[in-house]
């Protein structure tokens, strides 16, 4: 069985500043994967068995192919990497970004189950799961849990807002994955040194795909004013008037 794994590459959020404008501003931000995608990735390897084969793809402009994030995405258990590299696809919508991956799937040589994370860690727009299926003519889950695959099925556990949900579907599908469904491994020095002898599949679009969205402004929201009192614990009543401020501002 092939699994692919669907993986966004996102600007490193802990690396992004806030102009005086506000807007962000990117310059000093590295690539990585995003976060809700580390879990997809551990997910499928913990599901694979010794004859199945985990595969990770994903879309993005050209600064994406770097050889360390590739060798990080394959250090997690992914055997094979296939990678649209081209400023064509950047900024691309999930409309968009689906159209691409379900071309770049079809070159896998066969794809029995498409894992990804629920939501990108920039975005969280939880929608490219779904068009992505559409796209393959395929079923789609989403909020899994908990994954199985028999008989030719995939058996899901569906975290809804009060309850468990069991469903199965017929292979081949698409499943996005909540975080609880696995904490993600921190690679190795063995799993780096490997990850660099695995296949990395990189090329440009052979399409370019129109957004269907346009983005008028991103901006971070206004600070609030902070009122700065500072009280010292040695006043008398100091820790009355504390404790009634925080009940005032509950």
């Amino acid at each position: 069985m092939n699994i692919v794994v669907a993986f966004k590459v996102v600007p490193d959020d802990q690396d992004i500043q806030v102009a005086a404008d506000r807007s962000l501003d990117y310059s000093k931000a590295k690539n990585t994967v995003s976060t809700y995608d580390l879990n997809a990735f551990e997910a499928a390897t913990q599901l694979a068995g010794a004859d199945d084969k985990v595969i990770a793809v994903t879309v993005g402009p050209k600064s994406i192919d770097e050889s360390k994030l590739k060798k990080n995405v394959l250090a997690r258990g992914a055997e094979e990497l296939f990678m649209i590299a081209d400023d064509a696809c950047d900024g691309l919508d999930a409309h968009a970004t689906a159209e691409q991956l379900a071309t770049l799937i079809g070159k896998v040589g066969g794809c029995d189950l498409v894992i990804c994370g629920d939501g990108s860690a920039d975005n969280y727009a939880q929608q490219v799961d779904v068009q992505l299926a559409s796209k393959m003519g395929v079923p789609v889950v989403n909020a899994a849990r908990k994954i199985d695959v028999a008989d030719g099925a995939v058996v899901i556990e569906r975290l809804l807002e009060d309850d468990i949900e069991t469903v199965r579907v017929p292979l081949p599908a698409v499943v996005s994955v909540v975080p609880d469904i696995a904490v993600p491994r921190i690679p190795g020095m063995r799993d780096i040194l490997a990850a660099g002898k695995k296949p990395m599949n990189v090329a440009a679009a052979d399409v370019a795909s129109a957004s269907a969205l346009e983005t008028v402004s991103c901006l971070a929201p206004e600070q609030a004013e902070r009122k700065l009192d500072i009280a010292d614990a040695t006043d008398e009543g100091a820790i009355e008037k504390f404790a009634a401020a925080l009940k005032a501002a509950l």
